[in-house]
This record gives C-alpha cells, sequence and structure tokens, in this order.
C-alpha cells in the first residue's frame, strides 16, 4: 500500500487535554437510609465450644490425648501406630481420669511383650489430665489384619 493512496474510510481527529475531570465521589448523604439486618444465625456458631461433654467420653481433651498419645507409639517391625494397627482393643477414662488401655500384640512371641504394655502406660500416663493408667494385655480375641485400619493397610501397601 502506498502512502498516496486515499482512504476510504472515516477520519479521525485527535484532541489534546491536559487532564481529565475527576470522577464523582460516593457520598454517605446519598445512600440510602440503613436497611435493619437481620440477626446472623451462624455469628459465632463455629467458634462455640460443645457444651456438656464429658472430658473422659469419647470427643473429650482427656479421651481424645489418649488416643493421640498412643498414635505415637509405633510398632518396632511394623512402620505403623498401634492404634491404627488394632492393636488397642478400648479405651476406658473413668470420672476420676484413671485410664485403663485394653491391648493385644500381633503375637504372643512378639519381641516387644515385655516393653511395649510399659511404654503405653508411661505414654498414657503423661497425658495432661490422666491421673493412674492401667493396661491390660489380652491375647483372646487374637490380632489377625482384618482389625487394621485403612490407613494401616494403605501404609504397608494392602489397598
Amino acid at each position: 500500500m502506498s502512502d498516496d493512496a486515499p482512504s476510504s474510510g472515516p477520519s479521525f481527529t485527535v484532541e489534546e487535554v491536559d487532564a481529565a475531570p475527576p470522577a464523582p465521589r460516593a457520598r454517605v448523604d446519598d445512600a440510602t437510609p440503613p436497611v435493619e439486618r437481620k440477626r446472623d444465625y451462624l455469628d459465632g456458631f463455629l467458634a462455640e465450644k460443645p457444651q456438656g461433654i464429658d472430658p473422659s467420653a469419647p470427643g473429650g481433651d482427656i479421651y481424645e490425648g489418649v488416643i493421640h498419645a498412643l498414635k505415637e507409639i509405633f510398632d518396632p517391625e511394623i512402620p505403623v501406630n498401634i492404634y491404627d494397627l488394632g492393636l488397642i482393643y478400648g479405651v476406658d477414662v473413668s470420672p476420676e481420669a484413671s485410664v485403663a488401655v485394653t491391648m493385644t500384640l500381633t503375637t504372643p512371641h512378639c519381641p516387644v511383650a515385655e516393653s511395649m504394655p510399659g511404654e503405653v502406660e508411661l505414654r498414657v500416663s503423661s497425658v495432661p489430665g490422666v491421673r493412674d493408667c492401667e493396661v491390660n494385655l489380652v491375647w483372646d480375641p487374637p490380632w489377625d489384619m482384618a482389625k487394621m485400619s485403612d490407613e494401616a493397610k494403605l501404609e504397608l501397601g494392602m489397598l
């Protein structure tokens, strides 16, 4: 295309200005009267602590602390904690914060049969609020792989 060719479209003119006027600002006087807001029923709902939960019952502080302590104890031969492994049959917390743990081992010939109950007692006794701990080692019902949690099975490549 050459510079001498006539243009076939409309022509534009350029206007130069020093500054554009500022946009008008919103004013409070121009606003409509405030609308009365309905009470927000969810306000503070999530921040409120459940009322009436016994600390020794499931969901209570002591019970959940004991479960957390049990999940920190690992079987030396299997890289899974004893709670997810299904070795803990029961956790009972009395109103006086005395804890009784019923547990088993994978086999009666387990190399940690003498030391594991002592470690469980030590760890559970160190949970804040626990007065004392008693560990009951049982062999009936015997442990089997069906007692393992899904997390343990996943960790061991069984899922």
